[in-house]
Order: C-alpha cells, then sequence, then structure tokens
C-alpha cells in the first residue's frame, strides 16, 4: 500500500462528492504521470458514479433519456477515461493506465453503461458469479471477454498455436450449460465437453508459479490437439507438469527453436509430438505400476 492512494467515497456520502471522485483520482494520477511515473488507476466502479449523476441530473430537472440517465452520461466517461495516456519522450514519457470496473445486472451487458464503457476501453474481462461459485478462479467468461489489442501483442508461434482455444472454451461453456438439462448427448457432443473439460483444467495454474512463452505453447498445443484426451481430467495437471520436464531434459532444442525464430515451426512441431507420445507412453505405465 505504500505505492497507493486511495480515493474513497462511501454509499452514504452525498452524491456530487461520488460523481467527483473518480476525477479526483485521475487529477492524482496525472500528477505522478507528467513528472514522468508509471501510474495505474482502477475506477471501482463507473456504474456507481453513473447512477450518482443522474440522481444530480434528475434534482437539475435534466431531461431523462434511457434507462433514465441524462443525454450527456457518455461524455461523463470518455472525458475521464480519455485521461489516460502514454506521454511522448519530450513531455518525459509518464504513462497512466486505465482500468475501469463496471456493475452488471443478471450478467446483462446490454445495459447502458456497460456497453458505453466497452465502446470506449481496449477490451474487456467479463467476470460471471456463476463461474466464481463453481470454483473457475479468475472466473472469466471467454464468450464475452475481448481484446482489441488480441494476437498484436503475441508472438508468431503463439497466434499458431491459440487460435481455436477461445473458440473451443466458448463452444464447451455453452454445451457446458445445455448439458444439464439434456439426458441423451450423441458421441460428437460428449467428445466436445470431454476436450473442454480438460482444456479447462490446463489453464489451471498455481500461485507464484509463471510458465514461460514456450511452456505456454506445449501446453495449449498438447490440449488443442486432442493429445489429453485419453486422460482422465484429474491426470491432466499431472502429465503437463511432467511433460514440461521431460521435454526441457530431452529436447532442449525446441526452446531454442521458439525462442530464436519466435515462430512455431515444422522442426518445433515434429519435436514436440514426439516428446508427448513418449511421455503419454511412460506416464501411463507410471500408473498403470
Amino acid at each position: 500500500m505504500e505505492y497507493t492512494i486511495v480515493v474513497a467515497e462511501t454509499a452514504d456520502s452525498p452524491a456530487t462528492l461520488q460523481y467527483l471522485a473518480p476525477y479526483t483520482g485521475a487529477a492524482l494520477a496525472e500528477y505522478f504521470m507528467y513528472r514522468e511515473r508509471h501510474t495505474l488507476i482502477i475506477y471501482d466502479d463507473l456504474s456507481k458514479q453513473a447512477q450518482a449523476y443522474r440522481q444530480m441530473s434528475l434534482l437539475l430537472r435534466r431531461p431523462p433519456g434511457r434507462e433514465a440517465y441524462p443525454g450527456d452520461v457518455f461524455y461523463l466517461h470518455s472525458r475521464l477515461l480519455e485521461r489516460a495516456a502514454k506521454l511522448s519522450s519530450s513531455l518525459g514519457e509518464g504513462s497512466m493506465t486505465a482500468l475501469p470496473i463496471v456493475e452488471t445486472q443478471s450478467g446483462d451487458v446490454s445495459a447502458y453503461i456497460p456497453t458505453n464503457v466497452i465502446s470506449i476501453t481496449d477490451g474487456q474481462i467479463f467476470l460471471s458469479a456463476d463461474l466464481f461459485n463453481s470454483g473457475i478462479r479468475p472466473a472469466i467468461n471467454v464468450g464475452i471477454s475481448v481484446s482489441r489489442v488480441g494476437s498484436a501483442a503475441q508472438i508468431k508461434a503463439m497466434k499458431q498455436v491459440a487460435g481455436k482455444l477461445k473458440l473451443e472454451l466458448a463452444q464447451f461453456a455453452e454445451l457446458e450449460a445445455f448439458a444439464q438439462f439434456a439426458s441423451d448427448l450423441d458421441k460428437a457432443t460428449q467428445n466436445q465437453l470431454a476436450r473442454g473439460q480438460r482444456l479447462r483444467e490446463l489453464l489451471k495454474q498455481s500461485q507464484s508459479a509463471p510458465l514461460t512463452v514456450e511452456e505456454q505453447i506445449m501446453t495449449i498445443y498438447t490440449g488443442t490437439n486432442g493429445y489429453l484426451d485419453s486422460l482422465e481430467v484429474g491426470q491432466v495437471r499431472k502429465f503437463l507438469v511432467e511433460l514440461r520436464t521431460y521435454l526441457k531434459t530431452t529436447k532442449p532444442q525446441f526452446q531454442e527453436i521458439i525462442s530464436s525464430t519466435k515462430t512455431f515451426t515444422e522442426e518445433a512441431e515434429a519435436l514436440l509430438k514426439e516428446a508427448i507420445q513418449e511421455q503419454m507412453d511412460r506416464f501411463i505405465l507410471q500408473e498403470q505400476a
């Protein structure tokens, strides 16, 4: 907390102060930005600020619009979020990164304030209470979450491997909801559900245990190409840990190729396939012993 400033207006504060609090926080962040520092400002949350502004506007007898918000509510948030910037070298190269939080009612992202903020930002992470309660944390809804930067921030090898991962997870989430009410599922649907469970499992990660890009590529490739389908869900993480170790010790060329070319070449794929098959044989023998 020694690097943190908290600007707080609680629920019992006057609407005018709740409306002004985010702008106060932005002014403090700008102070450091113009002094060549890098700042992160988190607005928690802009829905409450919009409600305070609506309350003020109605008291001032301004004409209400959609959901009783005034017509300039978009400007309320755009002028706040557009203060986030990366300064040029002539201004000291300071930066201010904004992370706005917006509350949704019953997961409705098409409401007025969520759609306004989504249209301003570079993407959104949608957190689902249902996923959280089912033990998936962070409870990110893959289908609704979007990045407008997207794969531009990824190396080519990651783009080649991870392209279909999001689609498969989104389809799995839909099928999983449907499967709760359906008794008879065809073989293809059962296989898709089984694949989705294993993809979800491979994305689980222990705290303070980061993976290198090469390890991420190996993990995602193994899951999306069906190599984990023959394993039980509970065996997935153990197998992947052992596979990473095996690949590092017996096929060091794989990591060298990815790190030097940034591309998932045919040679790298052949090395990975070979390592997966060898480790799978060893793993099955260990489990049977």
